[in-house]
């Protein structure tokens, strides 16, 4: 039903092709994040011109207002975003590990308190794969405990046993959809659920989850605990053993990643999907991405730069407006500056991403790797 394609490869990196309900996905892909149904700032419209394919909206925000049922009467987040491309969600996990403070885990459920109101929510595998059921996303995404780092390694193998337990219980759920998510979603068959790899930096924990998620034989598989303050060495230490432990004909998804030399770095170790919220949070905080690193907007001396962001750009910002007219906005307060800079980097991000796709193809990703690695990170 999601059919993944490699077309090239250069190394362990995958120029591939995801096929889902809602259009083809063209790999490594880069996922914008609409969080609550929305990818702040901009529109849809905005968004499928910045050259997005897919965009990523979070279950347990959605859980909690405005609820499953109700995005599911409205038509389902496709028609609640006017958004007519392919749509992840993530399960919730990654709350479960960053409001700990707030929330209570066992074998059965997680059980925590709203951030919004106090209330008490339980989540299961079963019910977390419902709501997404209900929310109507082309992949969905497992249960999982997502341990700290650092963390005893006692406690990341916890996490690691519980999230293939809740693995299981999701599939099962996934494949037997309740009668109340097929009378409000007849089309929730036509899902794509991903299992999520756990095991922090112990890479016999990390081989033990990913053997027991692809025994489970699910449509793709996710690589989760990362970028959680392990830094990029850490980070890459593991992502090097990842294609030997995953299966090479279905997509992989590193969850939470977005700095450009963790992409880089993570497509070479065979990884084919990327989110991360960097494109639109530095863009409402005045920070744009350039291919000559970064631009931070509220520095003084871009005040009167005439030039744009970034000369060798074809977005909306940068063909019509300047550096210090880009500031003047935020300094001023005024909404457009966080709308521009976010088109802009929504852009940059679908422009690398084509770039690498394209040196894949060509065979040089890691000379071209090398070469933008230089321009965006001199120091």
């Amino acid at each position: 039903m999601f059919p993944f394609s490699i077309r090239s490869q250069c190394g362990l990196a995958r120029r591939g092709e995801l096929t889902t309900p809602h259009g083809i996905v063209q790999t490594p892909a880069f996922m914008p994040v609409g969080t609550a149904g929305s990818v702040k700032g901009v529109t849809p419209d905005q968004l499928a011109a910045a050259g997005a394919e897919m965009i990523l909206a979070n279950t347990y925000h959605l859980l909690l207002r405005p609820g499953p049922e109700t995005i599911a009467k409205l038509g389902g987040l496709h028609a609640v975003m006017a958004w007519p491309g392919p749509i992840l969600t993530d399960s919730g996990g990654y709350q479960v590990f960053s409001l700990s403070h707030l929330r209570k885990i066992d074998e059965h459920s997680v059980v925590f308190h709203s951030h919004i109101d106090g209330s008490t929510v339980e989540m299961t595998p079963a019910s977390a794969v419902q709501t997404q059921q209900l929310l109507g996303a082309d992949v969905i995404m497992q249960l999982d405990e997502c341990p700290p780092i650092p963390a005893e390694k006692s406690h990341v193998a916890a996490a690691v046993e519980r999230s293939a337990v809740w693995a299981a219980r999701c599939r099962d759920a996934w494949q037997t959809p309740t009668d109340r998510v097929r009378t409000l979603r007849p089309d929730a068959a036509g899902q794509a659920l991903f299992g999520i790899q756990q095991g922090g930096l112990h890479l016999d924990l990390r081989q033990q989850s990913a053997e027991a998620l692809v025994a489970l034989d699910l449509p793709g598989y996710a690589v989760g605990g990362l970028s959680v303050g392990e830094g990029h060495e850490a980070m890459v230490g593991v992502l090097t053993h990842i294609d030997a432990m995953l299966p090479q004909h279905k997509p992989r998804y590193l969850m939470g990643v977005g700095e450009p030399r963790d992409i880089l770095a993570a497509v070479a170790c065979g990884i084919d999907m990327f989110d991360c919220v960097m494109p639109t949070r530095n863009g409402r905080n005045a920070q744009a991405f350039t291919w000559s690193g970064r631009v931070r907007l509220r520095n003084a001396v871009h005040a009167a730069d005439r030039r744009p962001l970034d000369e060798n750009c074809g977005c909306y910002t940068c063909g019509r407006f300047s550096r210090g007219t880009l500031r003047h906005l935020f300094m001023a307060g005024e909404m457009l500056g966080p709308t521009l800079v976010t088109i802009h980097n929504l852009h940059f991000f679908a422009t690398f991403m084509h770039a690498i796709r394209q040196a894949v193809v060509d065979g040089d990703l890691p000379q071209r790797s090398a070469a933008w690695m230089n321009q965006m990170y001199p120091e």
